[in-house]
């Protein structure tokens, strides 16, 4: 065995300040373990984190019960945005949730997420503005991160955490994440209650799918009376970059109401009442079952070790989850290696199913029977939902 891989306080690294590795410093820190958190970002303001998303029972919340922030996630949580509907083109409600506030899903902006484990952590975990450029091995089994500000190091284990195009991940494996052939058209409306009622109550409490003529719309309610919505189509990667022109948000916009041409006037206003701020997203996933061999002093979790599909919202849950399992493995065992590699382990077989589940859903989108399966999903969901009430 190396040296290293018993050692009473190790140099940890986390590359990557998104939830998954906040989450791991933070319940690194609670056991007396202090890592540093490497962030690419110039600051936690630069820009915003995301949409809405809801976090689970067995993964999300279970982490956030392990790291003792129970009473701040309350604080963010909004129990009453659980709601979801499902209508068809011309406006026709095919499915809704009952009780929006019924169900053990709260969701939670990903700002505030962050936000929250942020001020969980020491003033001097994160490192701002450290964008990444390689990893080196060092004769001592330990690795140097080098930046393009400088180097940091050495260090006994490096976390990738860094995301779908991850620095770390070509150290374990030699995948890339390939491109589903969704791409989403990002876009967002401000102060829906007061500046767009009508629009707001056909959004309701929580999540609004709409589809037909092999498009999907998604509407989700976010805090602070905040819409964002995505208009999703089956296309080539390239095609977004040609149908829109992204330097005109007004031709943006007429553009989205061209492709919902036939749509019900009451869903298109979903752009008619959206701000200026378009985006495009490709959607990118790693394959089903990705794994690679153990390699001492390096590991990874998040979208770093299995990117999926947006379809199920697995993925911050499962990144949370990853944090808190190899913290478990890490805390109290002296074999450094022994514990990533059991980590690994357990996580390739824990993820498989639900990255085959996201897989499922984003190979079944915008297909010829798209609205019937939508409908079946829901349904299932809501069973789920009875099941466990």
């Amino acid at each position: 065995m190396h040296p290293s891989s018993f050692i009473s306080t190790p140099r940890i690294a986390i590359v990557g300040g998104g939830p998954g590795g906040l989450m791991l410093a933070r319940l690194l820190h609670l056991s007396g373990l202090r890592a540093t958190v490497f962030e690419h970002e110039e600051s936690p303001l630069v820009r915003s984190q995301g949409g809405t998303l809801d976090l689970h029972e067995d993964s999300g919340l279970m982490a956030v019960r392990r790291a003792g922030l129970e009473a701040e996630f309350l604080r963010i949580a909004r129990y009453d945005d659980q709601g979801s509907r499902l209508l068809d083109k011309s406006g026709r409600v095919l499915f809704e949730e009952p009780d929006a506030s019924a169900g053990n899903r709260p969701e939670v902006d990903r700002t505030a997420l962050r936000d929250m484990l942020l001020a969980s952590l020491p003033g001097d975990c994160v490192q701002w503005g450290r964008a990444l450029r390689e990893v080196l091995p060092q004769d001592d089994g330990r690795w140097n991160l080098v930046f393009t500000d400088g180097e940091a190091g050495p260090f006994d284990l490096v976390v990738g955490a860094d995301g779908a195009w991850s620095r770390v991940r070509p150290l374990l494996s030699p995948y890339k994440p390939q491109y589903s052939g969704l791409t989403f058209i990002e876009f967002g409306i401000d102060d829906v209650d007061r500046s767009h009622p009508a629009v707001a109550q056909l959004v309701g409490r929580g999540k609004l799918d709409v589809q037909g003529d092999g498009k999907l719309l998604i509407a989700q309610r976010n805090g602070n009376a905040h819409i964002r919505g995505y208009a999703i189509f089956r296309v080539p990667a390239d095609w977004a970059a040609k149908r829109f022109d992204f330097a005109s948000p007004a031709a943006v916009r007429s553009a989205l109401l061209a492709e919902f041409a036939g749509f019900d006037d009451a869903i298109t206003d979903l752009f008619r009442a959206s701000n200026d701020n378009f985006a495009t997203r490709l959607i990118h996933a790693l394959p089903v079952g990705h794994c690679w061999a153990h390699r001492r002093g390096l590991t990874l979790l998040g979208d770093a070790a299995h990117v999926m599909s947006p379809f199920g919202g697995e993925g911050v849950n499962a990144a949370l989850r990853d944090a808190a399992e190899l913290a478990a493995q890490l805390i109290g065992e002296q074999d450094w290696g022994k514990a990533v590699a059991a980590y690994e382990t357990q996580m390739f077989e824990r993820v498989a199913e639900i990255a085959e589940g996201s897989a499922e859903a984003a190979a079944t989108q915008l297909s010829h029977i798209g609205e019937a399966l939508m409908l079946a999903q829901f349904q299932e969901h809501q069973e789920q939902r009875a099941a466990t009430a």
